[in-house]
């Protein structure tokens, strides 16, 4: 763990992981075990939430106990397969606020291109969550990032399933003040720019596309 990347190691993290990552998992198995992890995940990234204390009444007395500070959370998903993760996540924060990153990759140049962006209003004034399952190159999730940063998003923090060096490098190069969560750093990318070992293809699995 740095500053920068916090890889979640709890045994339950990792055994979800691990099943999410054989071949013979089904949709079905894939998309509640997803659910599941990024329920977990979602844990580690809220660790350090400003807190406040209130007055408030128990049935038995009166007392001062702790509140989270502040506006409701955003979270951001980058389509398609971020909804997997942003699914399980607002099971834990029902309240946050939604919004959405529309990119796809070119598969020609690897680069990002954008179809669509809707995003809460007072991104300067929330923690802002984006999620995305797989951190490959990196530059789809450095474009969220700038996209966010340009709608006013001071305070951000990236979650993902799985992370690739060149990713990890690719954020911290492009977003140095943004913090990564990840379950696993995986060995490298392949030619095609998916990770490895990875799972596949994070979206396809979880919608039955391929």
């Amino acid at each position: 763990m740095t500053d920068h990347l916090t890889i979640v190691t709890h045994p339950l993290v990792q055994h979800k992981l691990t099943l999410m990552r054989k071949k013979d998992t089904s949709t079905a198995s894939f998309r509640q075990l997803l659910r599941e992890i990024s329920l977990l995940l979602a844990y580690e990234v809220t660790r350090e939430l400003p807190m406040s204390m209130q007055r408030i009444e128990t049935p038995l007395t009166g007392m001062d106990a702790p509140l989270i500070e502040g506006k409701k959370l955003a979270l951001v998903s980058i389509l398609r397969a971020g909804n997997g993760l942003l699914d399980g996540v607002l099971e834990l924060i029902p309240a946050a606020r939604v919004g959405f990153v529309g990119l796809y990759r070119d598969e020609e140049t690897l680069q990002p291109v954008q179809y669509y962006y809707k995003v809460p209003t007072g991104l300067d004034q929330r923690l802002v969550i984006a999620v995305d399952p797989m951190l490959a190159t990196g530059n789809s999730s450095a474009a969220a990032i700038e996209l966010l940063k340009k709608s006013g998003a001071k305070d951000i923090r990236f979650l993902c399933l799985l992370a690739a060096p060149e990713g990890v490098a690719r954020m911290k190069e492009a977003h140095p003040d943004v913090p990564i969560f990840t379950a696993a750093l995986d060995e490298r990318l392949n030619e095609k720019g998916y990770i490895v070992p990875g799972l596949g293809d994070a979206g396809d699995r979880m919608y039955g596309t391929k």
